[in-house]
């Protein structure tokens, strides 16, 4: 899990806001603490130094909030909100679009983002969902303004997954500097994905940030 902090200038802080802001760095660490013990020390994070405290601490807030809310999934919190989900073979492609966009949405609606689709057609992008993604235990947890939930559906970045994020997603810097690090990988040629609908998916105002730090990930495409 990464987060980007936006830079506080302290140069003109008065005593009393530097105190303030000391009390709330203090929240943070406690936080961060919090966060590891709950992660048992398995959590991987970063910060940048450009953002303000007070985001930072509602970040850290929310992460040792998500890990002692209590497990569900993304299919039982839709049905519980009253959208219905039919499997896909049950469906003809105009209704299977439809029922696909009205569950983009209503995740969206909770703070629950897709990205790297592109690379599957409607029906595929469905069937993944109902098949497996929606099924995976996540925390009954609601986001605020500044998190979200995103779901990449490249999934573990196995090998195959890789080969998909190299050959659809990856920017041609990614891979000449994946093929540094793995100079015996056998780098697949780009290509454009088959489909066009990431563009299209709704996303939070986190979006821009994490693809600016994709570089910065230890995997590509990935966030720990």
């Amino acid at each position: 899990m990464r987060a980007r902090i936006y830079p506080k200038d302290m140069g003109m802080a008065n005593r009393s806001e530097r105190d303030n802001d000391g009390e709330r760095r203090k929240r943070i660490d406690d936080l961060k603490r919090q966060a590891d013990e709950l992660t048992g020390g398995e959590m991987t994070s970063w910060e940048s130094e450009d953002c303000p405290d007070e985001i930072s601490e509602e970040f850290w807030r929310n992460v040792v909030a998500y890990e002692q809310a209590p497990r569900t999934t993304h299919f039982k919190q839709l049905e519980e909100a009253g959208v219905a989900l039919p499997a896909p073979e049950t469906m003809d492609d105009p209704e299977l679009r439809a029922k696909l966009w009205e569950v983009i949405y209503k995740l969206a609606s909770t703070r629950v983002f897709f990205e790297q689709t592109n690379h599957l057609g409607d029906r595929e992008l469905y069937t993944a969902l109902w098949t497996k993604v929606l099924r995976e235990e996540t925390m009954d947890f609601s986001f605020g303004e500044h998190s979200a939930w995103r779901i990449d559906l490249l999934g573990s970045y196995g090998v195959e997954e890789t080969c998909l994020y190299m050959k659809y997603y990856a920017k041609e810097e990614r891979r000449r500097e994946w093929l540094a690090d793995f100079p015996d990988y056998e780098m697949p040629a780009h290509e454009d994905p088959p489909y066009d609908r990431d563009d299209d998916l709704p996303q939070g105002f986190l979006t821009e940030l994490f693809e600016q730090s994709d570089e910065e990930r230890d995997e590509p495409g990935s966030l720990n």
